[in-house]
């Protein structure tokens, strides 16, 4: 008998892995995402930020474009000219806004406290506005299978909800923020469609607050105990007599008061405060993104997060080391920089203001850019990685049935949302 070898079904040496059907896979390469930031930063500076519009379009193509869901990639289609125009737009419309709380603080005491918190409140809720009108048009933006997603639901009332629920977490030192996120959460994604396709939000506050209640004794409750203990060292009749008397019996007072004590119990629980926070975030991050990822629906498709806290650890910390080594290098060429240039200013008599604060300034604008570039390369891009690829989809033949329908969106970008600084990815 002679042997037949079937040559078609061994497969290619050099074959690509397989890719998940119930899974998310990202194709960008990181040094590609560093040249297009770099270059970004470049351009930056040599338009005064102009380009900013151009750069964040580019990113975002970046990262829908190679991120692919079940076999088929997103694609991110919104232009510059549309987040340039919505800026200019959203200008025109507050810089009356600006003008007239201008004013009002030049008003008689009672005036500018009113205008004080009235400007408080209408920037915060026209803050929440922008992010939902931002949001809609993103999707409108994103497009999968040929199909767009969309937005619906009143950004006002959003925005209404949005101060509520802020004001809550803040009486309540940051208890109600899972219900908080429960609850914004579910008005968003209730309005969100991929085509015909409407989403759910399934995610419970009550299951979020216990998996983080540990979190918030060790950050929130030493700082609040800190405070208590300040309150009650701290002798308000014995400082307000201090404040009556000389300056040596009032100091006696002072110290009486407790004043030396309950500033330094103060004091110790916000280093804590401020600690703590620096070392749990990526902890944080990590539990609220696999919670709000496992409460994602559409239809029967499901969505589970197996995102680990680890792997968020190790992106912060490249990007604490590289910040120490920028800081390093911006050191030692600040030094020699300020030596040169104040010697050359020496020599031909410039004023040296105009020199101390052009350098500053400088400095300033080529540093900060330098660790914008270095955060999003080390943290976001891998933060989009590894949210996305941690991510198993159920039921994913449900985008099979999905039909196309009319997305609305806004012609003008995220105006209001660049304007006043709270636009996202």
């Amino acid at each position: 008998m002679t042997a037949v070898t079937s040559f078609d079904a061994a497969p290619p040496v050099d074959a690509p892995p397989a890719r998940p059907a119930n899974g998310v896979v990202f194709n960008g390469v990181e040094g590609a995402f560093w040249r297009l930031l770099s270059r970004g930063g470049v351009l930056l500076l040599v338009t005064l930020g102009l380009y900013r519009f151009w750069l964040q379009t580019d990113v975002r193509r970046f990262l829908w474009n190679n991120t692919e869901i079940a076999g088929e990639n997103l694609e991110y289609i919104g232009t510059a000219r549309e987040l340039l125009l919505g800026f200019l737009v959203a200008i025109v419309f507050l810089a009356p806004l600006y003008a007239i709380f201008g004013l009002a603080s030049l008003a008689t005491e009672w005036v500018q406290q009113l205008a004080g918190l009235f400007s408080l409140v209408a920037l915060a809720v026209l803050g929440q506005f922008a992010v939902y009108r931002a949001r809609r048009y993103r999707l409108s933006r994103t497009i999968y299978r040929g199909i767009r997603f969309h937005q619906t639901g009143s950004a006002w009332r959003y925005a209404v909800c949005a101060i509520f629920w802020w004001g809550m977490i803040g009486m309540t030192l940051g208890l109600a923020y899972p219900w908080a996120q429960a609850s914004l959460e579910r008005f968003k994604i209730r309005n969100t469609y991929y085509g015909d396709l409407r989403g759910e939000f399934a995610g419970s506050g009550t299951r979020l607050f216990f998996r983080g209640v540990l979190l918030w004794f060790v950050v929130v409750a030493p700082f609040v105990l800190s405070q208590i203990v300040a309150g009650a060292m701290f002798d308000g009749n014995l400082a307000g007599e201090a404040a009556k008397q000389g300056t040596r019996s009032g100091a006696s007072a002072l110290d009486a008061a407790g004043t030396g004590p309950a500033v330094a119990a103060s004091i110790l629980g916000t280093l804590w405060l401020v600690i703590a926070v620096a070392v749990l975030y990526p902890a944080f991050q990590a539990m609220v993104l696999r919670w709000w990822i496992s409460g994602l629906r559409f239809g029967e498709l499901t969505a589970t997060s197996h995102l680990r806290t680890g792997t968020i650890y190790g992106l912060y910390w490249r990007f604490v080391w590289m910040s120490l080594v920028l800081a390093a290098v911006v050191g030692v060429v600040g030094f020699f920089a300020v030596k040169t240039v104040f010697s050359a200013a020496d020599g031909q008599r410039l004023p040296f203001g105009v020199v101390e604060i052009s350098l500053a300034i400088a400095f300033y604008v080529v540093t900060a850019l330098a660790y914008s570039t270095i955060y999003q390369a080390t943290v976001k891009l891998p933060f989009w990685r590894h949210g996305f690829e941690s991510v198993e989809l159920k039921n994913v033949e449900v985008l099979d049935r999905v039909r196309a329908a009319p997305a609305t969106g806004s012609p003008v970008g995220e105006g209001f949302a660049d304007a006043l600084h709270v636009g996202g990815i």
